[in-house]
């Protein structure tokens, strides 16, 4: 059972689903501009891409799926993920904290790609709120029917790569003097294929790369797509029996937007203001992983 009561109430009807095949391209524009919630101008934001930038130059990266890998892992280990349900808060408030939900981690990689000069864009999933009920055992009628996920995609070399991609395709070569991005190695912070987030062997998390994301434990999402693929599709070679096919929790595909300040000015954020004033002080400290 899950409740309503604390969504708000959403007057635009979402777009059919829709798979876009290969060679048939969604026409949805992306873009390297600041935003109120990608705010790159912030000296907090462009400090902490002063970071990656830095931190990737002594590792020898030499593509910016490599940095954007880089920077994934550095805010793992920069952000403590917390269940906040403030979708749109700016990522130099994410990072003066140092925690944040999947959403608000995401956001802080869009960011770092921006900076880097590579566009981003999002597709709105409504995700099936039972997906988290794993996290909130004893809180299950109070979770969203439906959570707005903005689920981001970053332009390289020509080609839209959802963020559970960034880690799919193999490393292209390049420099590397020191031997830092050698096959296999991976970047700071982040796992290695395979490898589970901190903690999650002792929270009974599945690990390797054929084991699914659970939504349970110490791994979220947004660690989970450095480990494991995260499909909400369905692709045919998984679909239904696969640890990557979670299409059976997408309700809705909202479709693609330039940014996510665009998607949750046309569809709200998972709940209201009145819920999310009474819920944020207290899950915007909840550590993921801890339930309820």
């Amino acid at each position: 059972m899950t409740s309503r009561l604390l969504m708000p109430f959403r007057t635009v009807a979402p777009a059919p689903h829709r798979v876009f095949e290969a060679g048939d391209q969604d026409p949805t524009a992306g873009s390297v501009r600041p935003t109120a919630i990608l705010d790159l101008d912030h000296p907090r934001v462009a400090a902490f891409v002063a970071r990656v930038r830095r931190e990737a130059d002594e590792r020898g990266a030499a593509t910016d799926r490599d940095r954007l890998r880089i920077a994934h892992g550095m805010i793992v280990t920069s952000v403590r993920p917390v269940y906040s349900v403030e979708d749109r808060r700016r990522v130099s408030r994410t990072l003066r904290l140092g925690r944040g939900s999947c959403s608000q981690r995401m956001a802080v990689l869009e960011a770092v790609a921006r900076s880097l000069a590579v566009e981003t864009r999002v597709r709105g999933l409504l995700v099936d709120g039972a997906f988290w009920y794993p996290r909130f055992p004893r809180l299950r009628p109070f979770v969203p029917a439906e959570v707005l996920l903005a689920w981001p995609e970053f332009r390289l070399d020509g080609a839209w790569v959802p963020i559970a991609e960034l880690f799919a395709a193999p490393r292209e070569s390049g420099p590397d003097p020191a031997g830092a991005l050698a096959p296999g190695t991976p970047a700071p912070g982040t796992p290695a294929p395979g490898t589970p987030a901190p903690g999650a062997l002792a929270a009974g998390v599945p690990v390797g790369p054929d084991a699914g994301f659970t939504n349970s434990g110490a791994e979220t999402l947004f660690e989970a797509v450095a480990r494991t693929t995260v499909d909400w599709d369905a692709p045919a070679a998984c679909a239904g029996t696969a640890p990557c096919d979670l299409s059976a929790h997408l309700r809705t595909d909202l479709g693609r937007f330039t940014s996510r300040d665009d998607l949750f000015a046309r569809h709200g954020q998972t709940l209201c203001r009145p819920a999310r004033t009474l819920a944020e002080p207290v899950l915007g400290r909840w550590s993921a992983g801890a339930t309820g």
